[in-house]
C-alpha cells in the first residue's frame, strides 16, 4: 500500500524545518490566511531541498482568523482567490497539487457550489494540477468534474464525526492531541478508509494521503511516530 504524508507549512510556525524532513508532500500558504512574501520564499527553498512534492495551500484571506472562520463569499470570489494564491507558488517552483485550508476546506467538503469554484480556479492554472480534499466529501466530484486527478486526504490530529466529517474546532475531540491516539487513528485510516459524508452508509472511501498539522504544539513528534508506525505497518510513504 502507498500513501502520501503531508504537511500544512509555510505559516511561519517554528517546527517547519524539521517536518519539511519527515513528510512527502507539502502545502505551502500563499498569503492568504498566513505566509506568503519571506516564509513562501524560504518553505519553497526548503521543500526543493528536502525533494518533496510541492503543493498550494490557499485558505479564505483572514489572515486574523487564520482562515478558519467560514466567510460568505460568492463562488465567483473563491475562484479568484484561489487563483491568485496558487499561481503565487507556482510563480516560484512546479507545483503538484493544491489543498485548500481551513474553513474553506471545510465549505468545499459540504458546498458544491464552492468545491466547483476552487476546482475550476485550479484547472484553470494548471489542469495537470492534483487536488487534495476531505475524503467523502464534495470536492472530489467537483474536481472529476473539471478534469482534475483528486486525492482523497484524512487526517491524524482531528476529530471524526460519525457521518465522517471534521469535528468543528472548539468542540470537545476536535484535536487529537495524544501521540499514541493519533498514531493509531493514522493506521485505522489507512486500513479502514473514511465513512463517506456524501452518500450515508456507503463503502468507506479510501484515504490516499494523511495530513500532520504543521502548528501542532507537537507536531514533529508526531509527524515522527506517525511516519514510524505507518513504515512498521508496511506502508511505502510517496507523493501521489
Amino acid at each position: 500500500m502507498i500513501v502520501d504524508l503531508n504537511c500544512d507549512l509555510g505559516e511561519g510556525g517554528p517546527a517547519d524545518a524539521e517536518l519539511m524532513v519527515g513528510c512527502t508532500s507539502v502545502n505551502l500558504a500563499a498569503g492568504g490566511h498566513a505566509g506568503g512574501g519571506r516564509l513562501l520564499a524560504e518553505a519553497v527553498a526548503r521543500a526543493r531541498a528536502a525533494g518533496v512534492a510541492i503543493g498550494a495551500h490557499p485558505g479564505y484571506e483572514d489572515r486574523a482568523n487564520f482562515g478558519r472562520v467560514d466567510l460568505p463569499l460568492a463562488p465567483s470570489d473563491i475562484a479568484a482567490s484561489v487563483r491568485w494564491q496558487v499561481e503565487a507558488v507556482r510563480a516560484l517552483a512546479p507545483l503538484r497539487h493544491v489543498k485548500p485550508h481551513g474553513a474553506l476546506y471545510n465549505r468545499a467538503a459540504r458546498d458544491p457550489e464552492a468545491a466547483r469554484a476552487i476546482a475550476e480556479a485550479v484547472a484553470a492554472v494548471d489542469p495537470a494540477l492534483r487536488l487534495f480534499g476531505l475524503a467523502g466529501g464534495a470536492q472530489e466530484a467537483a474536481a472529476k468534474a473539471c478534469g482534475l486527478s483528486f486525492v482523497a486526504e484524512g487526517f491524524v490530529d482531528r476529530g471524526y464525526e460519525a457521518d465522517g466529517r471534521l469535528t468543528p474546532r472548539g468542540r470537545p475531540g476536535a484535536l487529537l492531541e495524544s501521540v499514541d491516539a493519533a498514531v493509531g487513528q493514522a493506521l485505522r485510516l489507512v486500513r479502514e478508509g473514511v465513512r463517506s459524508g456524501v452518500v450515508p452508509g456507503a463503502t468507506p472511501v479510501r484515504v490516499a494521503t494523511l495530513c500532520v498539522h504543521g502548528d501542532g504544539v507537537a507536531a514533529a513528534a508526531l509527524l515522527r511516530a506517525v511516519r514510524a508506525a505507518l513504515l512498521d505497518a508496511g506502508v511505502r510513504l510517496a507523493a501521489p
